[in-house]
């Protein structure tokens, strides 16, 4: 079995990606996005936890902006070394 040299990556935690992926819409389809992103189920329940869709209409595809929150700057630390397919509770932010 040969392995891919270069895997695709989560646009969020730029982990290679497991064999569940999710499809995100960088601008929310409520706010007129088209464009998608591959993302861990993880990844994405943690973006919609911790951002509004006006918040994330705002940020837009702008990946390095998403990864400065301090709550996502944490979050991309805890799961870095997790492996693709980890799967836990999503808090949503208070």
């Amino acid at each position: 079995m040969t392995r891919d040299p270069d895997p695709p990556l989560c646009w969020l935690c730029a982990r290679p990606l497991g064999q569940r992926v999710e499809r995100h819409h960088t601008v929310p389809k409520s706010r007129g996005g088209r464009v998608t992103v591959d993302v861990h189920p993880i990844c994405h329940r943690s973006l919609h936890a911790r951002f509004t869709n006006a918040e994330l209409a705002r940020l837009g595809d702008d990946v390095a902006a998403v990864r400065r929150d301090a709550d996502m700057a944490a979050f991309l630390r805890w799961i870095a070394r997790k492996p693709p397919d980890f799967h836990a509770p999503t808090r949503k932010r208070n």
